[in-house]
């Protein structure tokens, strides 16, 4: 799988992130959160993004 940055909130890669990958689709890059009280399947995760990182990635035309 081919990965690509999109969006970030951060230079280091340390922090929330979004990729673009080459099956046309997207990766995000963020903490996981225990305190949800979700059912998630085992194969699947939650992630947590900052609002900011998602009005970043489409203010720059990017999702």
């Amino acid at each position: 799988m081919k990965v690509t940055m999109l969006a970030t909130t951060c230079d280091i890669r340390d922090c929330p992130t979004i990729y673009a990958t080459d099956r046309g689709t997207l990766l995000f890059q963020g903490e996981t959160p225990t305190d949800h009280g979700l059912q998630i399947p085992g194969h699947e995760t939650v992630v947590e993004l900052p609002v900011e990182l998602i009005r970043k990635a489409i203010a720059d035309g990017l999702i």
